[in-house]
Order: structure tokens, then C-alpha cells, then sequence
């Protein structure tokens, strides 16, 4: 790699640290906000994000978290409760629960992620098509540099 290679890699992730993580902060305060008007805390907001993405059990929630089995179970008794997930047993092997979105759990997922798509879209309100462009094109090159 070349020297101008280099500080130009450099310069790119300085400014990615000065710019994705305070971006993403807002983001994340924004959910924050949005789930805890219908009352559900952040972590119950990703656990129903999993579960639609496909982790449907609380061992495979526990590994796309990273954290225990007991604390993915304490969020998703809560939910279980509140009618927005349910538990189902596989017919074939009872040990094997299976977790889904009831049709309220479905449309408050809906309403978090459209609230937070309109605030996202109010915040880039300010850039130019060719800024938009530009930053979707950006985005696209990060995409093709995450490892698989």
C-alpha cells in the first residue's frame, strides 16, 4: 500500500469514528424514545427485531445477542405477557419452543420502525439528491468491506 494510500485510510477512519457512532447515538436515542412510548424497553424492541429477522427460539436470540439465556428469557416472559410475542411448541420435539409475533407485537415493530424511518428521513431532510446519492453509494462500499 502506498503512503497516500495510507493516510487516506487513515483519514477515512477517522472520519467514520467521527461520524457513524455520534449518527448512530441519535438513532438509537430516537428508538429508545419510540419504544418506551409503547412501553417496551430498547432491549424488547431488539428482541422482537430478532425474532422477525428469524431467531425464533431463546437460545438462538442468546447467540445473535450475545448474552445469556436467562436474561434473553427474562425479556421475553415480559413480552410474552404483554400479548406481543408467543411461545409455541414444536409437535415434534416439545423441548423446542418456538417464539413468534402475535398480530400486536407484529404492528408495534411496524409503528417503531416506521416512527424511526420518518425521523430519519426528517434528519437527512437537509442534503441535496446528489448528498443522498453520494451517501448511499457510501454505504454500499462499507457493505462490500464488512467480512462474511
Amino acid at each position: 500500500m502506498s503512503f497516500k494510500s495510507k493516510v487516506l485510510l487513515q483519514q477515512t477512519v477517522e472520519t467514520f469514528w467521527e461520524t457513524f457512532p455520534p449518527f448512530w447515538h441519535r438513532v438509537r436515542a430516537h428508538i429508545r424514545q419510540s419504544a418506551e412510548l409503547h412501553e417496551i424497553s430498547v432491549e424488547q424492541f431488539q428482541i422482537l427485531r430478532h425474532i422477525r429477522l428469524g431467531q425464533c427460539s431463546v437460545s438462538k436470540l442468546a447467540d445473535a445477542k450475545n448474552i445469556s439465556r436467562p436474561a434473553i428469557s427474562h425479556g421475553v416472559d415480559s413480552l410474552v405477557n404483554k400479548g406481543i410475542i408467543r411461545r409455541t411448541t414444536d409437535t415434534n420435539d416439545r423441548r423446542h419452543i418456538q417464539l413468534t409475533l402475535t398480530d400486536p407485537g407484529n404492528i408495534l415493530l411496524d409503528s417503531i420502525f416506521e416512527d424511526t424511518r420518518q425521523w430519519m428521513m426528517q434528519t437527512l431532510t437537509p442534503l441535496s439528491d446528489e448528498e443522498l446519492q453520494t451517501l448511499t453509494q457510501a454505504m454500499d462500499f462499507l457493505r462490500k468491506a464488512q467480512p462474511s
